[in-house]
């Protein structure tokens, strides 16, 4: 069935949720709805959401809780919770969110516009949180994209194996399974066919893409994408450390288009925090891939994700923890207060940490990251980058000010995943240009262009 109206997807969460809206967006395109950045003006309002932290959680919630009094001035008006908390919550959504249709679980896309249909012929309430035998596949609709069209992101595979004890994603994405590689290649030669340079392949273990099912390995996916003309750039995400194979290491070495970054997420710098939370390697292990890898590629730039105040976590642990960062020096970390989650194991621990610990740690780690993302960032004074430019710069640097003011600052990112702003009046959105760094912020540098390539 064709409906007319515009639809407003509100999306919370992770770089799959970006990913997955755009999927949503095609899918009310194809049904006659147009994508809307005006919540006012919505015929549909999808809310994309994420249950990863609590805080993700109640944000959906709040989101979703302020249509109450706007439906009923619009009745026609149709209200979605989608993705994790959706196939988290179920039913158990309508209680909080009375005014709520459609509940949409992470598996139920191919059945998201039949269940528009039902909605529109009179139907209340739908919960759709049954798995599905296979990866919902659709064509990228360019109509679709989010603001950026120059970096896209792209799905390579759905749930995960790992069962890590603090985590929900195999209790809302399922079990691990991957995409078809021919499929995969179509949609980033389509990408490519739109204008897209730099593509990001994203899973919850990359690493492990395609094991379960037989087909071609992770580095040799990658092989095949970096063959695609018109992409010039390859990230991935997010890869995890016992599975980092030394030909991955290689494929990072050897193949000109994927960037010498790696988000390699460590969550711990103490054995028994690591062995309590299910990650399968010890500190020992992580350090000795880190120094493998940079055997093989020593210009590479590290980023991960730390836990802290994870359950019977002591300061000595927690120590653990800022010795890893002061023996790896990362380039950036995601750093995060442990919080339960329902369906995780690691609510049932005991020995919890208290609250203000808690935020007493991550303070004390974010200020030593702090010094090592600085530092990073300064030896790159004196260099010159390829930056791809993304877009003009929000935040002003100290060097605009001795530059012509007919230019404008614009902002873009090296291959190792630094934000670097500079001035300029020639270059477009999509083009790499070579950058001479000339200041160095704590998260972000400032330069000169030399020349752009389209």
């Amino acid at each position: 069935m064709k409906y007319s109206g515009y639809a407003y997807i509100k999306t919370i969460g992770c770089q799959m949720n970006v990913y997955d809206s755009e999927k949503l967006a095609a899918i009310l395109n194809s049904y006659g709805y147009e994508k809307t950045i005006d919540m006012d003006k919505a015929d549909i309002v999808v809310c994309n959401t994420c249950s990863i932290r609590h805080k993700a959680e109640e944000k959906a919630f709040s989101f979703l809780g302020r249509f109450a009094k706007i439906k009923k001035k619009k009745p026609h008006l149709i209200t979605v919770m989608a993705g994790c908390v959706a196939q988290q919550e179920g039913e158990k959504a309508f209680a909080r969110v009375p005014h709520l249709d459609i509940v949409l679980g992470t598996q139920a896309f191919s059945r998201f516009g039949p269940i528009i249909d039902a909605i529109k012929s009179g139907k209340k309430k739908i919960v759709d949180i049954k798995n599905s035998a296979m990866i919902y596949e659709a064509l990228p609709d360019t109509s679709c994209f989010e603001e950026n069209k120059i970096s896209k992101f792209v799905t390579i595979m759905q749930g995960c194996d790992n069962f890590c004890t603090y985590c929900v994603v195999p209790h809302v994405r399922g079990r691990e399974r991957s995409r078809l590689p021919a499929a995969i290649i179509e949609e980033i030669t389509l990408l490519a066919a739109a204008g897209v340079k730099e593509v990001t392949l994203l899973g919850q273990n990359v690493n492990s893409y395609g094991q379960k099912e037989a087909q071609i390995s992770f580095p040799k996916l990658l092989a095949a994408v970096n063959d695609i003309a018109g992409i010039h750039r390859i990230r991935f995400a997010t890869s995890h450390p016992k599975d980092l194979s030394s030909d991955l290491i290689y494929a990072i070495r050897d193949l000109d288009k994927v960037c010498s970054h790696l988000h390699l997420p460590v969550q711990s710098g103490s054995n028994k925090i690591l062995k309590k939370m299910n990650r399968g390697y010890t500190r020992e292990k992580y350090i000795d891939r880190i120094l493998k890898l940079r055997k093989e590629c020593p210009d590479i730039a590290l980023s991960t994700d730390i836990i802290v105040g994870f359950p019977s976590e002591t300061w000595g642990d927690f120590k653990d923890t800022m010795n890893l960062l002061r023996e790896i020096e990362f380039d950036s970390i995601f750093a995060f207060a442990y919080s339960d989650r329902s369906s995780a194991p690691a609510a049932r621990f005991s020995d919890q940490i208290d609250e203000d610990e808690k935020k007493e740690r991550l303070n004390n780690l974010l200020g030593l990251q702090e010094y090592y993302t600085e530092k990073k960032n300064k030896e790159q004074i004196g260099k010159i980058l390829d930056v791809l430019v993304e877009g003009k710069s929000g935040k002003l640097r100290d060097g605009f000010d001795h530059v012509q003011k007919s230019m404008e600052q614009m902002v873009g990112r090296t291959q190792s995943n630094k934000i670097v702003h500079f001035p300029s009046k020639d270059v477009i959105i999509g083009d790499i240009i070579k950058i001479r760094i000339e200041n160095a912020y704590p998260h972000s540098l400032w330069g000169h262009p030399l020349g752009a390539q389209r």
